[in-house]
C-alpha cells in the first residue's frame, strides 16, 4: 500500500532515510561544495533544523551518503566472498560481475568523481571515501588472496598490489562513463569488462600456468 502521508507526518524513524536519499540527489546534481543543506531539507520535505537531529555537519551527512549508497553494495560483495567455499578462480568473477553491477548505478561514479574533483578543498571527503570503501575493497581482496597464496593456489607475490591490478580496470571503466559519458565509442560495456578481466586475472594469478612467466621477484 502506498504511504499517502506528507513526509513531514510520518514516524521520526523515517526521516534520517529520507534524508540521506535527498541528499544523494542534492551531492550528484550539485557537488559537495554548492550543495546547502537547506536544499536537502526542502527535497527531503523537512525543516532545516530537523536535519541537525541527525547530522552534525555536510560532511557527516556525506558520510551517511556514501555507506547508504555504496557501502551497502559493498556488504553484499563482503558477505558473498565469506560465504563462498569455492577457489579464488571461481570467486574473481563473481566479485568482478557484482561490482559492474553496483558501478551501474549511476549515483556511484557521480559520487566518486565528486570526491576526486574536490578532495583538495575537504580532505574529509577523501578520507570518508577511503575508509568507506577503497580501504573495504583491497582489504577483503588483499584477504582474499593471501589466503589463496597460503593454498597454492596463486603466485608469489603482494597482495595488496594484485588487489590494485583486479579492481582498476573497473574503477577506470566506471569513470569513463561519468567523464566522457557513454556515448563515447570507448566506452566500455562493465559487465563485458568485468567478464573478461577476470578470466585475464585468473590466469596471469595462477601459479606456474603453461605460458605464465616465472613468478615475480621484487
Amino acid at each position: 500500500m502506498t504511504d499517502t502521508k506528507p513526509k513531514w507526518n510520518r514516524r521520526k524513524d523515517a526521516r534520517p532515510g529520507e534524508i540521506i536519499e535527498a541528499a544523494v540527489d542534492v551531492f550528484v546534481e550539485h557537488g559537495f561544495a554548492a550543495a546547502k543543506l537547506s536544499d536537502v531539507a526542502t527535497r527531503a520535505g523537512v525543516v532545516k533544523g530537523t536535519l541537525y537531529r541527525y547530522f552534525d555537519t555536510k560532511e557527516d551527512l556525506f558520510r551517511a551518503v556514501v555507506q547508504h549508497v555504496v557501502a551497502t553494495n559493498l556488504q553484499a560483495i563482503e558477505q558473498a566472498a565469506q560465504a563462498f567455499r569455492g577457489s579464488l578462480a571461481e570467486l574473481v568473477p563473481v566479485l568482478l560481475m557484482r561490482a559492474a553491477d553496483g558501478m551501474g548505478d549511476g549515483r556511484v561514479p557521480a559520487l566518486a568523481r565528486m570526491v576526486i574533483g574536490e578532495s583538495r578543498a575537504f580532505p574529509d571527503l577523501a578520507r570518508i571515501w577511503h575508509d568507506n570503501v577503497v580501504s573495504r575493497i583491497l582489504t577483503l581482496l588483499s584477504g582474499l588472496i593471501a589466503n589463496g597464496q597460503a593454498r597454492g593456489e596463486i603466485r608469489s607475490g603482494d597482495p595488496t598490489a594484485y588487489a590494485f591490478s583486479i579492481v582498476g580496470p573497473m574503477v577506470t571503466g566506471m569513470l569513463f562513463h561519468e567523464l566522457f559519458g557513454s556515448a563515447s565509442p570507448h566506452a566500455p560495456n562493465l559487465p563485458t569488462l568485468a567478464a573478461q578481466h577476470a578470466e585475464t586475472i585468473v590466469r596471469g594469478l595462477a601459479p606456474d600456468a603453461p605460458g605464465n612467466p616465472p613468478d615475480f621477484q621484487p
